[in-house]
């Protein structure tokens, strides 16, 4: 179990990837915070009694943040893939999803922690449905891993997700000594109509004047610009003119956007827009595999960045993507905008590791995650990096995110805990974890078979 239930103790040797790379670096832990940071000769003098956790020929990084997913739907994963979206949706993904019990997504939910966590994620935000018994933030819980929950909101059901959102913040957020955190998450501008959207900004303020200072920013989160057709969508659904055919436009003069804000996608805006959200202090979660995948779009991340917006990473759902893996994003991020903009200069790897660690962190609210620094909340990741393909070692940052690979994690540490020790989850059965997801999806599609045969047998010849 290596030190699992140790309060204190510190990681020595190896590569600190810090403000700066400390080789032989080592960094000291109490309870679920990071103390000091240095050389490991220094902090062995300077702290004697503490437990050791030997990273000698490590690379030791921040945990990753994953700042948009949606976790039960790793049981979606495969499931339909190369088909065009209406298809994918209406045939495939909704059928799916209707005979989806809460068990089921706290199910994918454990799924989804135990894959990330496995892959050197520390963190998840996620937006899915929201149920009281079981859900999302129970198997966060269950799990071990960092997480923010956001009950998906829609015009249709009004009523009830504002009860759901209550009692999702009652009951979990800041909760796990502040391990997990709620959000308020509209689905999208063309599934929520601009008053709900306005109500739900609304409501989010009074819930951080009642539990913000002391449990941590409960901030927005929402899908926008994703694709070429939503201010068709908007105005159509709605019957409303967006000024400038722009949605950024449309939420700012809703009051919708603010410091608070995290928007996943972004792929269609303008520099005007980015502007406005440059100014306001919106987030964004850059979701490269995903958005390829499905054929989106490319957003305009290094002009973001050029006007000083946080930009983020995220996977987006294994229904979507097919995996959550953090270290395969940041390098198709790097890749796509280099090539995307004919400059091999274009976010260098320093520039998206911090994307998708400390960027996460300001993303999601928490303002003492996504570093290994002094004060900083002590998720660490340990990454075995004696082999053939990440050898010799130049450039730490150029070997993070251009040849290492999710499967040299070997080990975990959130809220100064060891989760995974020598690439083992020891939070949870994994191999009967994934019996059980097994087992439940072949339950699931049998149901969905006999529905097809049946509106099969109705249709008159």
């Amino acid at each position: 179990m290596g030190p699992y239930k140790m309060s204190e103790f510190m990681v020595v040797g190896g590569w600190v990837v810090s403000e700066k790379v400390i080789r032989n670096g080592g960094i000291v832990i109490k309870e679920n915070e990071i103390i000091d940071v240095g050389s490991a000769d220094d902090l062995k003098r300077k702290y004697p009694g503490y437990e050791k956790l030997d990273a000698k020929g490590r690379i030791i990084i921040p945990g990753l943040i994953n700042t948009h997913t949606h976790a039960a739907m790793s049981l979606l994963r495969g499931y339909a893939d190369d088909l065009p979206l209406q298809t994918w949706l209406e045939d495939w993904i909704w059928p799916l999803e209707a005979r989806l019990t809460d068990r089921d997504i706290e199910l994918g939910a454990k799924l989804a922690a135990a894959e990330s966590l496995l892959l050197g994620v520390t963190t998840i935000n996620s937006m899915y449905h929201y149920f009281p018994e079981h859900n999302e933030a129970k198997a966060f819980a269950e799990i071990g891993i960092r997480g923010m929950i956001g009950h998906a909101c829609f015009s249709w059901r009004k009523e009830k997700d504002k009860k759901l959102i209550l009692d999702s913040v009652s009951k979990w957020h800041g909760r796990e000594r502040g391990r997990l955190r709620v959000s308020i998450a509209p689905h999208a501008p063309y599934t929520v109509d601009p008053e709900y959207l306005r109500e739900l900004e609304m409501l989010r303020e009074e819930l951080n004047e009642k539990y913000g200072e002391e449990m941590g920013e409960i901030i927005m989160c929402t899908h926008v610009a994703e694709t070429k057709n939503e201010v068709k969508q908007i105005e159509e659904t709605w019957r409303v003119k967006l000024p400038d055919h722009s949605i950024i436009k449309y939420l700012d003069r809703l009051g919708i956007l603010s410091k608070s804000l995290l928007i996943a996608h972004a792929i269609y805006v303008s520099s005007s827009d980015m502007d406005i959200m440059a100014r306001k202090g919106v987030k964004v979660s850059h979701n490269p595999v995903s958005n390829f995948k499905l054929a989106a779009g490319l957003c305009p991340v290094p002009e973001m960045i050029q006007k000083g917006i946080t930009v983020s990473l995220g996977t987006d759902s294994a229904a979507s993507n097919n995996s959550l893996d953090m270290f395969e994003t940041m390098k198709f991020a790097s890749l796509i905008h280099k090539f995307a903009t004919s400059n091999p200069e274009t976010l260098p790897a320093k520039e998206v590791f911090k994307m998708a660690t400390l960027n996460g962190g300001i993303a999601l609210g928490w303002r003492n995650l996504g570093a290994i620094s002094k004060g900083y909340l002590a998720d660490i990741v340990i990454l075995n990096v004696k082999k053939p393909h990440v050898t010799p070692m130049y450039d730490v940052y150029s070997h993070l995110i251009y040849a290492v690979k999710a499967t040299d994690v070997e080990t975990v540490i959130v809220d100064g805990k060891v989760i995974v020790d020598e690439g083992k989850l020891l939070t949870v059965n994994v191999e009967k974890l994934i019996d059980e997801v097994a087992l439940r999806m072949e339950e699931i599609l049998a149901k969905i078979k006999e529905v097809r045969r049946r509106k099969s047998r109705e249709k008159p010849s």
